[in-house]
């Protein structure tokens, strides 16, 4: 396998839509509220990717170090763990990729905000948060997804601070209501993670990784997931019928038998089957973003 090969599946692209979802929420919100520039969405877009990668590098990084990445493990094998990138290169891509982040966002901010240093300094420490969070998953002494807080993490920064802080900086306001479809893309993206800590609990418990599903166990986790599944459908709804200016708000509808088909795999298949679903999750969620997001548009037009 040639070395651009090894890193571009240590970058694992297939997580990308999911990054992606909480950005063009965003950017559909904006646009539903005639706010929407290009120039800040593609910035947004090339920031989020360079995080997301980031998060990848460092998770890899981290579970080989810590040995939740082990021969025992369910899923695909990881740079590190399998030896085709050294520790220290994958530390030096880390560091790489955080000073992407840093240059991207400052450009960001830039492009949004001009020159106001308020609204400046506020989101370059939240992106500061965003990396830090990013590599502390499973990096460090004490990796706080070690210890189940890695569902509360993904709702906060692929939810709440994802959709909230893109629409913001279209709109430079926010709405309560918006809230709603950024938990809606929160509970979607935490339902990514759990699939993939259902099928890693042996792996993990061996480690001494204390993701939710180990801490409750399998069945338990079935039953989060659906409630995930369902609560993310439930928000939009929501949302929709607090905004009801069109029928057209309902369009996202059309993605629920991709998570019903996503809650069943989950309920059914045996963790060695789980990956397929991971990928499958993640679509679903940008599929449904993307309908949402349509919907606001025709409802606008029409």
């Amino acid at each position: 396998m040639t070395n651009s090969k090894v890193w571009l599946q240590a970058f694992r692209l297939r997580t990308l839509p999911l990054a992606l979802s909480c950005i063009a929420m965003g950017g559909f919100l904006a646009a539903s509220n005639g706010a929407f520039r290009w120039d800040i969405f593609l910035l947004c877009v090339t920031t989020t990717i360079f995080l997301q990668i980031l998060s990848n590098l460092a998770n890899d990084y981290g579970d080989s170090i810590h040995g939740a990445d082990s021969d025992s493990r369910k899923g695909p094998s990881r740079a590190v763990q399998s030896g085709a990138i050294s520790a220290q290169q994958m530390k030096a891509a880390v560091f790489l990729f955080v000073v992407l982040c840093l240059a991207s966002g400052i450009a960001l901010l830039l492009v949004s905000f001009g020159l106001n240093w308020n609204s400046i300094l506020f989101f370059l420490a939240l992106g500061l948060v965003s990396i830090g969070a990013a590599v502390a998953y499973t990096v460090g002494k004490r990796p706080y997804g070690y210890i189940g807080l890695g569902d509360l993490s993904v709702l906060i920064f692929f939810g709440l601070v994802g959709v909230l802080g893109s629409y913001y900086l279209f709109a430079k306001q926010l709405s309560w209501t918006h809230v709603l479809p950024a938990l809606s893309c929160g509970f979607f993206s935490m339902g990514v993670l759990n699939i993939n800590n259902i099928r890693d609990i042996a792996s993990d418990r061996q480690a001494g990784k204390y993701s939710i599903p180990v801490r409750i166990g399998r069945d338990a986790a079935v039953r989060y997931h659906w409630f995930l599944l369902i609560a993310g459908q439930l928000a939009a709804l929501s949302f929709s019928i607090l905004e009801y200016t069109s029928p057209w708000q309902f369009l996202f509808l059309l993605s629920a038998p991709l998570f019903i088909k996503n809650g069943r795999a989950v309920a059914s298949r045996p963790s060695e089957e789980l990956d397929p679903y991971l990928k499958q999750m993640a679509i679903s969620t940008l599929m449904f973003v993307v309908l949402f997001g349509v919907g606001l548009i025709l409802a606008r037009t029409f």
